[in-house]
């Protein structure tokens, strides 16, 4: 009989935490003082968390955080890490996107800005060695002058030099008449030392570093449909000893590469669109990368 009761016992107590949950978010109808059990209020305690890392903080090994595209950016910088945001084969831990943006940038109408020459002004922003710019949230065009060389840009063009942000305004404005911002966190999403993640349908833009960074240590990952653009260095960069799955990912406008590798990774690219307009479309310091069959 006893060993009857504590076979019941481990049964219920495994099948108590092979249950994954729902965690829900709504950056404009949630709340982080709830649980995000549900997806719209239910009094004072129930409905959404408000912040994608408020649901990171209570998820579990296996949980689903599913996210709201209410069409606000979600302005914050994520860690996916250890194995409570780890899953299994069964429930993968997933951060489902729903089409919805992750932002890494910041205003710049409180920045201090310089006159430079002509119409062209600069500022030092708080990130220096990786940056874009935009105008009212759209990514302003840029030139790349080389240490040295003159700085000429015509006006709503940028350039990044020695740790300096210079813009040119129109004829007889300021900085201060245009909605400027630039990138302010270093990277969108970071995953350590996880497994049987699945990331899928999120838009990533304007962190300085890169939009999704597997660090180490990532394998049995995928990211399905995240489309990571005009971040500082790149789209994707897959380092340590990760093993990750990319499929049907975009990216591009990113500063340095659209996806990088380095360390002993291995990547699985599937039907992805890399653009090199702005960067190079693959960038290897280090890795292996397989196409995807």
């Amino acid at each position: 009989m006893r060993r009857i009761l504590g076979f019941l016992l481990l049964l219920a107590t495994t099948s108590s935490t092979a249950v994954a949950r729902d965690i829900f978010v709504d950056n404009l109808a949630g709340d982080d003082r709830h649980g995000g059990q549900t997806s719209v209020g239910q009094g004072v305690e129930g409905g959404p968390c408000r912040t994608i890392g408020k649901a990171l903080r209570i998820a579990q090994r296996g949980d689903r955080i599913i996210v709201a595209n209410t069409g606000e950016p979600y302005r914050e910088c994520l860690s996916v890490q250890a194995a409570h945001h780890s899953g299994s084969d069964a429930f993968p831990f997933q951060i489902i996107g729903n089409g919805a943006t992750l932002d890494g940038t910041v205003s710049l109408v409180d920045a201090h800005w310089e006159h430079f020459r002509g119409d062209i002004h600069r500022t030092r922003p708080a990130r220096m060695s990786y940056q874009q710019l935009f105008v009212a949230g759209a990514p302003a065009p840029r030139k790349s002058p080389q240490p040295g060389q003159p700085i000429e840009l015509a006006p709503g063009e940028w350039a990044l030099l020695e740790g300096w942000l210079y813009f040119c305004c129109e004829k007889d404005r300021l900085p201060g008449n245009y909605d400027l911002s630039c990138c302010l966190h270093p990277v969108g999403i970071t995953l350590y030392e996880v497994h049987d993640v699945i990331i899928e349908n999120l838009t990533i833009r304007g962190f300085y570093l890169d939009g999704v960074n597997c660090h180490d240590q990532v394998t049995r990952s995928d990211l399905i449909n995240v489309r990571s653009e005009y971040n500082g260095r790149s789209g994707f960069s897959i380092g340590g000893a990760s093993r990750v799955r990319v499929d049907s990912c975009s990216a591009g406008g990113n500063g340095a590469a659209q996806f990088r590798t380095e360390g002993f990774s291995i990547t699985q690219l599937l039907d992805n669109q890399f653009d090199p307009a702005s960067a190079p479309a693959i960038v290897r310091e280090g890795g292996e990368i397989v196409d995807g069959q």
